[in-house]
C-alpha cells in the first residue's frame, strides 16, 4: 500500500495535508465538548442557573457548526485524493497491461487482470478515502481523550490502562487470522470473473450443447467458494465489535462505581464524572473504529499487492534502445540485392518455463513479394509461429528477421507498422467501420479505406449499409456475420500499406470463391506496388485449406511444432507424406497437379472435392449468424 502511495501521491499531497489538518481541528472541538458539558452540569444544572446552561449550549452548537465545516472540507479532500489516485492507478495499470507481451497476458490471465483493475483498485480507493477522513481522527481522538481523562483523575485513568490493552489483544488475535482470508477472497473473485467471462463470451456454444445447467453449477460452486471465505472473514470480524463494546461498557461501569464513591467524598464533581465517561466512550469507540479501519486497510493491502504485482512486472518484450530500421530500397529489389522479407534461423519457442519446445528449430527464408503458406494439423504450432514475426512472443533460441533485421532490434511501433497481422479470431471494437479501419493509420483517407475494403472483398457489403463507412459496429462486431467480420479485419490490416501481411487462418469463414478473390487481390496489390517502384507486399497465409496455400511460392508444413516439409506444392507432393495426406483429405488425386501460378497467391481456385458432398457457399452466404 505504501508503495502505491509513494508512486502516485504526486499531485495529491496537498489533499493529504489539508484533509487531516481539518480533521485534527474537528478532533480538537470533540475533545473540548466533554469539558463544556462538565461545566454546564456543575455551573448551570448544579446551581439551577438556566442562563449558564443556555450559554454553554450555544457554545456547543457553535463548536458543532465549526466542526462540521472542517468535516466537509476534509470529505472533499478525501474524495479528490481517492478518486484522483484511483484514476491514476487504473491508467497506469491499463498502460502497463498494454505493454505486456502475450507471455505476461498468459501468465496473469484476462479475468485476473480485469479484477485487479476494477475491484482491487476500488479497495485501494476506499482505503485512501478513509485514510484521509478517519486515520487521523480516531487515533488522535483516542489518545486525546485518554490524556484529558488522566488529567481529570489519575486513579480513574487506571480503567483506561486496563481496558485498552484488552481491546488491543482481541484486535490482534482477530486480524492475524483475517489477513490470509482477504487474499483468498480476491483469488476467488478472479475465478468468478473467469467463469463469467467464459459463460458470456461462449453463450451460443453453451446453448447449442445445452450446457446451461453445467455452467450454472460451475458458477454456483465458484460463488459459494467465495461466499464461504467471505463468511469465515465475517465471523472473525464480527467478534471485534461485541468484545470491544463489552470491554467498554464494563469500563464505564467501573468508572461510575469508583467515581460515585469519589463524588460522595467530594473528590470529584458530577460534571467531571460525566466528562470522564464521555472520554472513556470516545476512547473505546475510537479503538472500535480503528479496528474497522484496519480491516479495510488489510483488504486494501492485499489488493495493493496484486496491483503492484502487475505494475512491477517488467514486459519480457521491449524495444528500449532500438533505433529505427532502414527499409530496403526499391532499387535493391530490382537488382536482387535486397534482404529477404522474412528469415527464421533455428527458431525455438516454449510457453512459460515449459521444458519441451512448442516450436523447435524452425528455419525458412521468404523473399520480398513472395507468399508463404503455412499448413498443418490443429495444434501443430502454426499460429504460434506467425506470432514470432511481429514479436508478440520472443524466441527461446534462434532468430527471426524481418527485412534483414532481427525483430528484437526493431522499434515495436515500426515493426508492427511494417507487419500487418489478421488474427484467427476476428475482433472489432464498438464504434464505426471507419474507426476500426483507422487503427493502423489514423490519417488514412476515405480513398485508402475503400481501397483496403476492395482488396478484402468487403467493399460491396459496406456500400450497401445505409451509413457506409460510418455504419455502427457493436462490441465484438456482433452485428456482422463471421465472414464480414473477417473481411473487415483484413481490410484494417491493409490500411497503412504494410510490407508483410500475415493472414492467420483469417479466411476460415469465407467461401472458396471469396477466398480466391481475396488472394488474387492481394497478389495484384503486390504486383502493382512493384510496378510503381514501391516495395512489393509479402504475404504469409496460415490455413487449413490446401486451396489457400497451394499457389504459394513456399509452403511450410507444420507437425507438432517442427517443420515436416518445406517447398512448393509440387515439391511437397513428392517429398512430404504429411502434405500429400492433407491434400488427399481435401482434393481428388487427379486434382493434385501443379499449382496454376506458383508466384500468384491469387491463382484460380481448384475444384474442391468435399468429402461430405456439400455445395460451396455463395459469396454472400458465409458465416451466417
Amino acid at each position: 500500500m505504501l508503495e502505491l502511495l509513494k508512486r502516485f501521491s504526486d499531485g495529491f499531497r496537498r489533499y493529504f495535508i489539508i484533509g487531516p489538518a481539518c480533521k485534527l481541528l474537528e478532533v480538537f472541538f470533540d475533545l473540548l465538548t466533554p469539558l463544556v458539558i462538565a461545566r454546564m452540569i456543575d455551573e448551570g444544572v448544579g446551581l439551577h442557573d438556566a442562563g449558564i446552561v443556555l450559554r454553554y449550549g450555544a457554545l456547543l452548537i457553535g463548536m458543532a457548526i465549526i466542526g462540521m465545516g472542517f468535516t466537509l472540507i476534509c470529505q472533499k479532500m478525501a474524495a479528490l485524493a481517492s478518486q484522483g489516485m484511483g484514476t491514476a492507478i487504473r491508467s497506469s495499470l491499463f498502460a502497463r497491461i498494454n505493454e505486456f507481451s502475450y507471455a505476461e497476458l498468459d501468465w496473469f490471465g484476462t479475468p485476473s487482470l480485469i479484477t485487479r483493475i476494477t475491484n482491487d483498485v476500488n479497495q485501494v480507493q476506499l482505503a485512501i478515502a478513509l485514510g484521509v477522513r478517519q486515520l487521523i481522527r480516531w487515533p488522535f481522538l483516542a489518545v486525546g481523550s485518554m490524556i484529558a481523562a488522566l488529567l481529570i483523575d489519575l486513579k480513574l485513568g487506571l480503567v483506561f490502562l486496563i481496558s485498552t490493552p484488552l481491546i488491543g489483544l482481541v484486535f490482534w488475535l482477530v486480524m492475524a487470522r483475517c489477513v490470509p482470508y482477504f487474499k483468498q477472497m480476491q483469488a476467488r473473485l478472479d475465478r468468478i470473473g473467469l467463469i463469467t467471462r467464459e459463460g458470456l463470451s461462449g453463450v451460443r456454444v453453451v446453448r447449442a450443447f445445452v450446457r446451461e445447467d453445467h455452467e450454472r453449477e460451475r458458477f454456483r460452486k465458484a460463488a459459494f467458494d467465495q461466499a464461504a471465505v467471505a463468511i469465515a472473514v465475517g465471523k472473525l470480524s464480527s467478534v471485534l465489535n461485541p468484545v470491544t463494546f463489552l470491554v467498554m461498557n464494563l469500563g464505564v461501569c467501573a468508572i461510575l462505581w469508583m467515581g460515585g464513591i469519589q463524588v460522595d467524598t467530594g473528590a470529584l464533581t458530577q460534571g467531571e464524572i460525566m466528562a470522564f465517561v464521555n472520554y472513556m466512550t470516545q476512547t473505546l469507540l475510537s479503538i472500535v473504529y480503528v479496528a474497522n479501519l484496519v480491516v479495510v486497510f488489510t483488504k486494501a493491502s492485499a489488493s495493493a499487492s496484486r496491483v503492484n504485482e502487475v505494475l512491477e512486472c517488467e514486459p519480457s518484450i521491449t524495444d528500449r534502445g532500438n533505433a529505427p530500421v532502414a527499409l530496403p530500397a526499391a532499387s535493391d529489389v530490382s537488382r536482387g540485392t535486397a534482404a529477404p522479407a522474412l528469415r527464421m534461423d533455428k527458431a525455438c519457442f516454449a510457453f512459460g518455463d515449459a521444458e519441451v519446445n512448442t516450436l523447435d528449430r524452425v528455419t525458412l527464408t521468404l523473399g520480398l513479394g513472395q507468399t508463404l503458406g503455412i499448413i498443418g494439423g490443429t495444434g501443430s504450432g502454426k499460429s504460434t509461429l506467425v506470432s514470432l514475426i511481429p514479436r508478440l512472443y520472443d524466441t527461446r533460441s534462434g532468430s527471426v528477421e524481418v527485412m534483414g533485421t532481427d525483430v528484437r532490434r526493431w522499434p515495436l511501433e515500426q515493426l508492427r507498422h511494417v507487419v500487418g497481422i489478421v488474427p484467427q479470431r476476428a475482433s472489432l471494437l464498438s464504434g464505426t467501420i471507419r474507426s476500426n479501419l483507422l487503427w493502423r493509420d489514423a490519417d488514412a483517407t476515405d480513398e485508402e479505406l475503400w481501397a483496403a475494403l476492395e482488396i478484402a472483398q468487403a467493399a460491396d457489403f459496406v456500400r450497401k449499409l445505409p451509413k457506409g463507412l460510418d455504419a455502427p459496429v457493436e462490441a465484438g462486431g456482433k452485428n456482422f456475420s463471421g465472414g464480414q467480420r473477417q473481411r473487415l479485419t483484413i481490410a484494417r490490416a491493409l490500411v497503412g500499406e504494410p510490407l508483410l501481411l500475415i493472414l492467420d487462418d483469417s479466411a476460415s469463414a469465407l467461401d472458396f470463391k471469396t477466398d480466391a478473390a481475396l488472394r488474387r487481390a492481394i497478389h495484384e496489390r503486390s504486383v502493382a506496388g512493384s510496378a510503381t517502384g514501391a516495395l512489393p507486399l509479402t504475404t504469409v497465409i496460415v490455413s487449413q485449406r490446401v486451396s489457400s496455400v497451394r499457389a504459394a511460392d513456399l509452403i511450410c508444413v507444420m507437425s507438432h511444432g517442427s517443420v515436416a516439409g518445406l517447398g512448393t506444392h509440387d515439391e511437397l507432393l513428392a517429398t512430404c507424406p504429411l502434405y500429400e495426406e492433407i491434400c488427399l483429405s481435401q482434393l481428388k488425386r487427379e486434382e493434385l497437379g501443379s499449382a496454376a501460378a506458383p508466384t500468384s497467391a491469387g491463382a484460380p481456385t481448384p475444384t474442391v472435392a468435399t468429402s461430405h458432398n456439400l455445395p460451396v457457399q455463395s459469396a454472400e452466404g458465409e458465416g451466417a449468424r
